[in-house]
């Protein structure tokens, strides 16, 4: 498979110029009909809810509705953060800076950038609108890959809250920081070898003529009313997914080891649980090894069905069923090594 020509960069001769360059695969601006498509869903579920309620007594689908709103308000404020830290850059960060602030070759900037991710409090509804406009404005997009797996994973806020489930157990802090990161790092390395341009679709960031205010309005409009829509078809999958599933599954599998860690993994997917709150959730399901609780905490901010359909959508297809199943297999093989060696 032909790899990536990401030679040592050159700074920029324009910083408002052309960037990232098209042969990383820049996409033409999308068109209106996501956001009025994002407007109508948010206007059914308002008026679904009180024009059907008294008749959709079910407790299965009240319990479908709790766990499907919980996730987007459970999301949405870091989404929101994300946005608004996207189109900061977009707006005010030039295009030179990122040349200046990352190593110069490219391997070299995936771990600074995977480390980076250490100081964003964030989750992974966030890192992606960040991730893309990382890309948008110069960065090797193996970089903006590793700290895209990164933020939500490392970060102080996560790792705050894991102490916190897991009182008396530094070790498992530990464990999901080494682990995740070194999955992050790795996803970069082998994605500036192995991955191609046309895999990778770069959106376009809107350009507001004016003021940088008017274009950091321009620019968060424009990935707010984006992602939005694609939060809410992942939150949809996840709750299903939810009801479906009966928990006496999981009691029968807990008790061998290597199902239990791929059981887990499979869990975090299809729960999309923020990283702030999954490690309680990890915490609670006594059940289960230390290692496969790993596994829920390592996979969970890097692959679950928001995130996937977020990726989709900002990315592309081509590259969501590249990129998912790569950082789900080494996120399990890592998470296993670790909590072997650690837990």
């Amino acid at each position: 498979m032909s790899h990536l020509h990401t030679g040592p960069r050159q700074p920029w001769a324009d910083e408002d110029g052309a960037v990232p360059p098209a042969s990383w695969g820049r996409d033409v601006p999308p068109g209106r009909s996501l956001p009025w498509g994002f407007m109508l869903v948010i206007a059914l579920l308002v008026v679904g809810r009180f024009a059907l309620a008294p008749y959709l007594t079910s407790a299965a689908l009240q319990t479908w509705a709790t766990v499907f709103v919980a996730i987007c308000v459970q999301a949405l404020p870091f989404l929101v953060f994300g946005v608004a830290l996207s189109a900061a850059i977009t707006a005010f960060v030039p295009g030179s800076f990122w040349t200046r602030a990352l190593p110069r070759h490219p391997a070299a900037a995936v771990p600074v950038a995977g480390m980076a991710g250490a100081v964003l409090p964030g989750c992974e509804c966030a890192s992606v609108p960040v991730a893309s406009g990382l890309m948008a404005r110069g960065v090797t997009p193996a970089a903006a890959l590793a700290f895209l797996l990164a933020s939500p994973a490392i970060n102080p806020i996560v790792l705050v809250a894991t102490a916190v489930a897991f009182p008396g157990q530094p070790l498992m802090v530990a464990a999901r920081f080494g682990a995740s990161l070194i999955v992050a790092v790795l996803v970069g390395w082998l994605w500036l070898r192995f991955g191609r341009s046309e895999w990778l679709r770069i959106p376009s960031r809107p350009h507001g003529e004016g003021s940088k205010l008017g274009a950091f309005a321009e620019a968060m409009r424009h990935d707010l009313l984006h992602a939005g829509g694609f939060l809410i078809v992942g939150g949809l999958a996840a709750a299903t997914i939810n009801v479906l599933v009966p928990r006496e599954w999981l009691t029968a599998v807990a008790g061998i080891p290597w199902l239990a860690v791929l059981v887990m993994a499979l869990l975090a997917v299809l729960l999309s649980i923020c990283s702030e709150a999954d490690a309680f959730v990890a915490a609670s399901m006594s059940a289960f090894s230390p290692t496969a609780k790993l596994a829920f905490l390592v996979v969970g901010p890097m692959v679950d069905l928001k995130l996937i359909a977020l990726q989709a959508g900002t990315f592309g297809r081509a590259f969501a069923v590249r990129f998912v199943p790569l950082t789900f297999g080494l996120a399990v093989l890592v998470s296993a090594l670790s909590g072997w060696l650690l837990l």
